[in-house]
């Protein structure tokens, strides 16, 4: 556990108490806006520490006005990847076209950032470390709703009361799953699974990321700098969700083995360290959608209300920007009014983005041999074209100047 002082409130109000579920994304941004706007914020995570690692992510559009307001963005500049291409390939490992990247993301090319997971998760856990408590290796074990607010029990044994709780935790949230039911009423499969691990780059690759595909099939090599280390991708069409697999490590290495058993180029190599990789990350390509984002005293932000899938690029930025909208909502008004605001204000933007999937992103991984061979057209036609001025659902929201207390 860490804790740290709260800066003295000159207010003569009580300063109203907020926990947040999840310590990743849209978990310490939320914190840092809300310790901002004079609330007093616990952060709950269940992992015994910050998260580093992990895949490379994008922050675009209207989410790069949230990290400068922040203060992070040059760390995040300094901490930019640079990608400089993407190379599509044939079933026997033949080139199709190299592309620019932003070509195919819809990102703007000197603007957008591209970083790694936990180099966004270092910048903004240092911005709000020092102002507000986080409790690691901890969870929520059970939640009551209150007329004086939201009853607490961690399953590390302690009890508190809350005037609110945040869920930050995520695809599969456990505080959804407490206040509003199963995940299953509010999970949109896209019809692929993916499994993502890192292995060693003995293939020279530096600052690119390469993709094989077949029909319902694709592998990727995405190397972030000169390192030592690739992140491997392997993602398949799947009819149904392969509910038996999402617990069992190694039954996902099992499905993913037959799945890509007669399959050439790098692949062979990469199913062998899949086997020994202990990172590996495997999950269905979902997205959630929510009628409502808030019950009572208890709302969600991020990946747990709104998660777009990576089809999309957009996770990591909605989970700032949503987290922006929520504090500043929440500011003068109290949790129901506050709530109700930050939906109405944020709703759009967050559809937009999640609706981009079906405009071309699921078209990278296409399951017939006639959709492949249209994608690969395609990406010859935008290797031919100019840079890309960026996608309109990036920064469909212009932030509005929420002003904290002084």
């Amino acid at each position: 556990m860490t804790r740290t002082d709260q800066p003295r409130d000159s207010r003569t109000t009580p300063r109203r108490k907020v926990l947040i579920s999840g310590a990743s994304i849209a978990g310490p941004a939320l914190a840092f806006w809300l310790n901002r706007h004079g609330f007093a914020v616990t952060v709950v995570e269940k992992a015994g520490a910050l998260r580093g690692g992990g895949y490379p992510i994008d922050v675009r559009g209207t989410a790069l006005e949230v990290v400068r307001r922040m203060g992070i963005l040059p760390r995040l500049r300094d901490a930019h990847i640079d990608l400089r291409r993407l190379t599509f390939l044939d079933e026997d490992g033949g080139e199709v076209t190299s592309v620019k990247p932003h070509s195919v993301t819809g990102g703007v090319a000197g603007q957008d950032l591209e970083v790694r997971r936990g180099d966004l998760t270092g910048a903004l856990y240092a911005a709000v470390r020092d102002d507000v408590e986080f409790l690691f290796d901890d969870s929520i074990a059970t939640l009551d709703q209150t007329g004086h607010g939201v009853d607490v029990t961690f399953r590390g044994g302690g009890r508190r009361t809350f005037d609110m709780v945040i869920g930050a935790d995520g695809l599969h949230s456990r505080t959804r799953e407490f206040v509003f039911g199963p995940e299953e009423q509010f999970h949109r499969y896209l019809g692929y699974c993916f499994a993502g691990f890192t292995m060693r780059n003995t293939f020279g690759l530096s600052h690119e990321l390469m993709m094989w595909n077949t029909p319902g099939r694709a592998a990727a090599l995405y190397a972030v700098g000169d390192n030592d280390d690739v992140h491997a991708f392997l993602n398949f069409a799947r009819p149904e969700p392969p509910f038996d697999a999402f617990r069992n490590p190694e039954a996902q290495r099992d499905l993913v083995a037959t799945v890509f058993a007669d399959a050439g180029w790098e692949v062979p190599g990469m199913l062998a360290a899949l086997r020994d990789a202990d990172d590996l990350f495997f999950d269905a390509v979902s997205q959630i959608r929510m009628p409502r984002w808030s019950s009572g005293r208890v709302a969600l932000v991020g990946d747990a209300a709104y998660a777009p899938s990576f089809l999309t690029g957009q996770g990591s930025s909605l989970a700032l920007v949503g987290a922006y909208m929520l504090a500043g909502s929440l500011a003068d008004r109290d949790h129901a009014a506050g709530f109700a605001a930050y939906e109405h204000d944020t709703r759009a933007f967050v559809t937009v983005n999640q609706d981009q999937v079906g405009e071309g992103d699921a078209a990278l991984f296409p399951t017939t041999a006639r959709a492949l061979e249209q994608r690969n057209d395609m990406l010859r036609h935008l290797s031919a074209m100019p840079s890309s001025e960026g996608r309109p659902a990036h920064s469909a929201l212009t932030l509005p100047a929420f002003i904290p207390v002084t």
